[in-house]
């Protein structure tokens, strides 16, 4: 037997078990009480004050420390520049596959970084607001590739994150309702002068290797603090099934839903349907665009079977 110690594998990231990631909150009080878990819990997903208290109120602590360091060099640079520029948003991007968690990631983030001292304003986007609308992605015949790179109208998702880092005060943005599977025309989400940006999807990490993309501006450049959200591909099918199933039973029964013909789907039937969606969509999007983008991120929330966050990996800086 080979007893030599085995070299250790170079990474940038320092990793963390639960156990010790839950003792490294600080002095930082929060209010949250078991009433606010309805307001944050997405469909399917379990969240306990205990997760918040374990994962997050240590994550909002470690961001809140970024978030100090970036007003600082601010305030730093204006001087440099003898400029008296207005401050700017603090951009955290969230990335991950379809059904692995993000927005309910996103949603606990946005609570608990607005009871930080200075109580600052947190506002939250989706990039689910910058799809294409359906006619856009029928006309070019991409409708069943919704959720890849080519489905985002990138420029427009670019030009909101640069008017927010140039000190805009006050923008507006699309709304997508997930009941339509569409834009909503008449609805627009209205941004007002955030302390601290949350922007929330799968594409947020994604660059183009290619040489055409030599030069470019990408979404994760407007970032100052990056997570992504990640699990097995075997748990995050099985959740976007159990989502699926649900759905099925709430939202697919309302008849302005996009999805409404999979109402009558019986159990077996819906979780066929459901299955073939992620084999024929949802994974070749993961693996192809969003898993290789997981190691460009700050921060890893490395998700068990059970939804809960048992491993969290950090940049090492």
């Amino acid at each position: 037997m080979d007893i030599r110690p085995k070299p250790k594998t170079n990474s940038p990231f320092q990793t963390f078990e639960r156990k010790e990631w839950k003792q490294l909150n600080g002095q930082i009080a929060y209010d949250l009480k078991e009433t606010h878990l309805k307001d944050l819990r997405a469909l399917n997903e379990p969240l306990t004050i205990e997760e918040i208290e374990e994962i997050y109120f240590p994550l909002a602590h470690l961001l809140d420390i970024h978030f100090n360091q970036f007003k600082e060099l601010h305030i730093l640079n204006n001087q440099f520049f003898n400029k008296n520029e207005t401050n700017l948003p603090f951009i955290i991007g969230i990335a991950g596959s379809v059904a692995v968690g993000k927005s309910t990631t996103a949603r606990v983030l946005q609570r608990v970084l607005s009871y930080l001292p200075g109580k600052p304003h947190v506002e939250l986007v989706t990039t689910d607001g910058f799809l294409y609308p359906n006619k856009i992605l029928i006309q070019r015949n991409i409708l069943d590739r919704k959720g890849f790179p080519e489905s985002y109208n990138t420029r427009r998702l670019l030009d909101f994150l640069s008017r927010m880092k140039s000190g805009e005060k006050s923008t507006e943005i699309p709304v997508y309702s997930h009941l339509r599977y569409n834009i909503l025309e008449d609805k627009t989400q209205k941004i007002i002068n955030p302390d601290i940006l949350i922007v929330e999807g799968i594409n947020v990490l994604q660059v183009n290797s290619s040489k055409d993309a030599q030069g470019k501006v990408f979404v994760s450049d407007y970032f100052d603090f990056s997570i992504y959200v990640d699990a097995d591909e075997k748990d995050i099918k099985q959740w976007y099934v159990n989502r699926f199933e649900s759905l099925r039973d709430t939202a697919f029964q309302d008849p302005n839903s996009y999805f409404h013909t999979y109402a009558d789907l019986d159990v077996q039937e819906s979780r066929k349907t459901a299955s073939k969606i992620w084999e024929t969509i949802n994974k070749p999007n993961l693996y192809k665009n969003i898993l290789p983008t997981r190691f460009r991120a700050d921060l890893i929330l490395g998700k068990g079977a059970n939804h809960f966050v048992h491993k969290i990996k950090v940049r090492k800086i």
